[in-house]
């Protein structure tokens, strides 16, 4: 009975000598096991960043590789958007390319996509681009389908198409392209159609267009010789 006592209070003492040795060793173990956190945290950060870097490095090759075919298509200089008016004062951005790149006042910019807006002022890096929204824009358009001409005109947050011939059986859809003129060649893309206004009191129906390029999110952009 004294054998039995006896043996369970060793192995009482026994565990809890184990225990106190384990809190000890966990204690002593603190100080490297929040250096590795540390270590950890700060090495989770450079990723983060470093897969952020390599997603804007991807983002800006694929937009690089969307305007490639319009700058050989046209021998165009390509350019970036590096700026937007304050408070939305007109409808215009900055680019990154000017006089020393041969930009000249009047030339066309165009995305992947179509239509942007024209060159209006040029400094020696840089040149300020009218967007096809802004009041001031006017371009020689036409109905793809039909070949029905007009006027584009901005009208800040769209595109009308002005003086369309009455008879012109138009559809919700069809798209607008740029007739030849100054700022552009011919067939290209301007927008689609999205609503018709039929007056019966002229001799023209005017359309409403959702631009083929997303204005509000421009990156590279093309300069079209004139």
């Amino acid at each position: 009975m004294a054998s039995s006592f006896f043996a369970v209070a060793e192995t009482a003492i026994s565990a809890t000598i184990g225990g106190v040795r384990s809190l000890g060793a966990a204690i002593i173990a603190l100080p490297q096991l929040e250096s590795d956190v540390i270590r950890l945290r700060a090495r989770n950060e450079r990723l983060i960043k470093e897969n952020d870097r390599l997603a804007e490095l991807a983002s800006a090759y694929a937009a690089q590789s969307a305007v490639r075919p319009v700058v050989d298509l046209y021998r165009g200089t390509e350019a970036r958007v590096i700026g937007f008016p304050p408070e939305n004062e007109s409808r215009a951005v900055t680019i990154d390319k000017g006089s020393f790149a041969g930009v000249r006042p009047d030339e066309g910019v165009l995305a992947a996509a179509g239509v942007v807006g024209r060159v209006v002022t040029v400094a020696p890096f840089s040149s300020t681009v009218v967007l096809i929204t802004d009041y001031t824009s006017r371009i020689p358009a036409v109905v793809r389908r039909g070949r029905w001409w007009g006027i584009a005109r901005g009208n800040l947050t769209s595109v009308v198409d002005d003086y369309i011939e009455q008879d012109a059986p138009l559809r919700v859809g069809d798209v607008v392209v740029t007739g030849e003129g100054r700022s552009f060649h011919s067939g290209v893309p301007i927008g689609t159609v999205t609503h018709i206004e039929r007056g019966s009191a002229t001799l023209y129906q005017t359309v409403v267009l959702r631009t083929s390029v997303d204005l509000g999110a421009l990156d590279r952009v093309v300069v079209v010789p004139q």
